[in-house]
């Protein structure tokens, strides 16, 4: 048995919360590997249910190849959609509190505020579209849920795009990024710290919440801030979007306004720069 189950675990949240729920002393936790907790699988989600008996599930578990998507439409829905609704069926069977990850490509883009939860959700891609339907599922099935919307993760774990930076940075002698689509980073540590915070609360205080790091930015000054901290020299030149083509649509406009995670559950949350430095600080070590 065990108190909290995490699904996806070998993703990169998953190593993430593995990391904090190490530092944090938390033991009650299971992170079954893909073969046993399979979210579309639900004779084997069934068992482990069964076996566990958790009083919290963490789904981290998602299609995320945002381009590959937009030609991959039914397996982008069974993962986003159908996969969160066999999870929230059986947290309702077994009185267990769903924490669903989400995202900010749920919404269109074209605010000039930040994005509160309840703005208007309006996806322009497969996979924005595939996890709002995801949303709208647990929403449905299981009242007591947290979904928690992020943007732009990354870590030393898994692929992202400051591992892909540092990458390209030392094989390229300049690069050309995009400076006309606004964000926030999300450090996954900072994310899998405020997810325990949630259980630790214990408060009941579903619903939807917005959660990255605080102020904006745009790929191409993220891009210079990676290469500023690593002490990279490569020459960066800022594009419009319409000079970068992809397959799928990305948000202009993608910021999220945290008022709500931090006031209901007393959290502070790193600048993004912060702690974009504590991770390449973190990735210098591991290479040394």
């Amino acid at each position: 048995m065990s108190e909290i189950v995490v699904f996806g675990a070998s993703g990169q949240l998953g190593h993430c919360l593995k990391q904090v729920a190490a530092e944090q002393h938390i033991t009650d936790i299971y992170f079954p590997v893909e073969d046993e907790a399979n979210i579309l699988n639900v004779e084997a989600l069934e068992k482990l249910f069964a076996e566990q008996k958790p009083a919290y599930c963490i789904n981290c578990a998602a299609y995320t190849a945002v381009d590959k998507a937009e030609d991959d439409v039914d397996v982008a829905r069974k993962v986003n959609k159908d996969g969160a609704a066999n999870l929230a069926r059986l947290c309702k069977e077994h009185n267990a509190v769903l924490i669903h990850i989400s995202t900010d490509f749920v919404f269109e883009g074209n605010s000039a505020n930040p994005l509160v939860e309840t703005d208007e959700a309006n996806p322009i891609s497969v996979y924005g579209l595939t996890k709002l339907e995801g949303e709208q599922a647990v929403t449905e099935l299981l009242p007591e849920h947290y979904i928690l919307r992020t943007s732009w993760l990354y870590s030393e774990h898994g692929n992202n795009f400051v591992k892909t930076m540092l990458r390209l940075g030392k094989e390229k002698e300049e690069l050309k990024i995009i400076a006309d689509q606004i964000g926030t980073p999300t450090y996954a540590i900072d994310l899998a710290e405020c997810i325990f915070t949630i259980i630790k609360s214990n408060a009941g205080k579903y619903g939807i919440y917005h959660f990255s790091n605080e102020g904006v930015t745009s790929w191409y000054d993220f891009a210079k801030a990676i290469f500023d901290l690593s002490h990279t020299t490569v020459k960066v030149f800022p594009v419009r979007t319409a000079e970068y083509v992809t397959r799928a649509v990305r948000p202009a406009y993608s910021v999220m306004d945290k008022a709500k995670v931090k006031s209901t559950f007393g959290i502070e949350i790193p600048y993004w720069r912060d702690s974009l430095e504590t991770c390449i600080k973190k990735l210098a070590v591991q290479q040394a």
